[in-house]
């Protein structure tokens, strides 16, 4: 404040209007000689951020009693630094391998924040992307980059601080992630032994793989080694996921007496990309082998003519396994069946067969069977026998209450093979009695019968209730 006049002047009061505003370091009143001056503060103090504008007055005893001194400011946020997303979760990544995701800082206030520090903190964590300080104008973004590169198997967890001038000192993103053990081929068992194995025959073993890794592993080749040996029911390309087993079969088939050793080898992306599984086994040389049959003598006792009778015969091999050639059957009464020539019997096993026997007429049956193979004992031979016995006669006994009408003079005898008919007189002449014996019917059948009286005027009466006989087979 200046008194410009030629006297003296009194300031008696200074007020400040405005939201904000005020007068500091001056003391009312005050006097001002002519062409004296008085220093003061006028203070802005924003409490919300935009434009404020307001006044000064100044009361005095000079000619112009009361001054006006217009105020104005502007107020604007302090700088405040955000930080998205506010986590980061990388999900799992293979151990050795690495997943880098974007953080994004962005100043929200409206002044300056600068950045002075950005600290990863947790196993397998880092930042880069950006260089220090980072300096960030209101509104202004810097994408920044992390990375979890997991050095062992399990869960991870970290932080990232970023430490500013802003409002809020340090922001934290919280880190989290989980590494994954790569995938591992593990066999099982690690190797096969067959053991002795005769030339000719075969021994089938069964061999399993395991992915025991956190990732899929792909097999993309499997060969076998080593002479004899072969395998089945792996055919890459196969995807084994963490944990899952995958199960093939090995065969070693000994062209030849001696030891042989081989191997398979599996490639794959696993850890152990080059897998090799031993493989051992021995050839023996073909023992000499006997067929026999059980019963060596095969009875079938009385059998009805116009039948037959079947009996189980074994064949079995010791030794070694016996290839028997073909069956040949000596007496037309008897048949073989259940059996197909060439058989191969491996040792200690045995195949069985039917062998049928239909009597071609009364009497003793005599045969046998034959049976040539490459067993030492050669041709072996059963032998067979049954006798035929006459098929027993069946016949009908029929009997019926006499009719009560008058003048009945005989009845006639009918015959159907459906219940409720038709019918067909079986009875030539009259049957004079309430009895009559049917000796025509055939084995395994069954016969409906009724009976009808007739008088002397040779009137018929309606058929009687029916009845039923059932007769047996052979």
């Amino acid at each position: 404040m200046t008194n410009s006049g030629a006297s003296s002047l009194t300031v008696t009061a200074a007020a400040a209007s405005g939201t904000g505003f005020s007068v500091s370091g001056i003391s009312l009143p005050v006097t001002l000689a002519t062409g004296q001056s008085q220093a003061f503060s006028v203070v802005f103090t924003p409490r919300s951020a935009g434009a404020v504008k307001g006044n000064l007055v100044f009361t005095n005893t000079g000619v112009t009693a009361t001054v006006n001194v217009p105020l104005s400011g502007g107020a604007q946020t302090d700088g405040t630094l955000a930080a998205s997303p506010a986590s980061l979760d990388f999900g799992s990544v293979q151990v050795g391998s690495k997943q880098t995701l974007p953080e994004t800082l962005t100043n929200s206030g409206g002044s300056t924040v600068t950045v002075t520090q950005v600290n990863a903190a947790g196993t397998g964590f880092s930042v880069s992307g950006f260089s220090l300080p980072l300096i960030l104008q209101a509104g202004q973004s810097q994408p920044i980059n992390v990375t979890f590169m997991p050095a062992s198997a399990g869960s991870s967890n970290g932080n990232l601080a970023i430490v500013n001038s802003g409002s809020a000192p340090t922001v934290n993103v919280a880190l989290s992630g989980n590494g994954l053990a790569p995938g591992a081929l593990t066999p099982s068992p690690s190797s096969l032994s067959f053991g002795n194995v005769q030339v000719g025959n075969y021994r089938q073993l069964t061999e399993t793989l395991t992915n025991s890794g956190g990732v899929n592993v792909n097999i993309s080749q499997a060969t076998v080694a080593g002479t004899g040996f072969s395998i089945s029911g792996l055919n890459p390309p196969v995807v084994l996921t963490p944990g899952q087993h995958y199960s093939f079969t090995v065969t070693f088939t000994p062209p030849s007496p001696g030891n042989d050793a081989g191997s398979i080898s599996i490639v794959s992306d696993a850890s152990n990309p080059n897998l090799d599984i031993p493989l051992t086994g021995t050839g023996t040389s073909i023992p000499a082998g006997q067929l026999s049959v059980s019963p060596t003598t095969l009875n079938f006792g009385n059998v009805t003519v116009g039948t037959n009778s079947n009996l189980q015969v074994t064949l079995s091999a010791t030794g070694a396994s016996v290839t028997v050639t073909s069956g040949n059957v000596n007496g037309a009464a008897f048949a073989l069946s259940g059996i197909s020539f060439p058989v191969t019997i491996p040792a200690g096993q045995h195949v069985q067969f039917t062998v049928t026997f239909t009597p071609p007429g009364t009497g003793v049956s005599s045969g046998s069977v034959s049976f040539p193979s490459n067993a030492t004992n050669s041709p072996t031979v059963e032998s067979l026998t049954g006798t035929g016995t006459p098929a027993p006669q069946h016949s009908v006994n029929l009997s019926w209450t006499a009719s009560t009408s008058q003048n009945i003079t005989g009845y006639n005898i009918y015959r159907g093979i459906k219940s409720g008919g038709p019918y067909s007189r079986i009875n030539s002449v009259l049957n004079a009695s309430t009895v009559y014996t049917d000796t025509t019917v055939v084995d395994g059948l069954t016969y409906y019968y009724v009976c009808t009286a007739v008088d002397s005027n040779n009137q018929e009466s309606t058929y009687s209730n029916e009845t039923q006989a059932v007769i047996p087979p052979p």
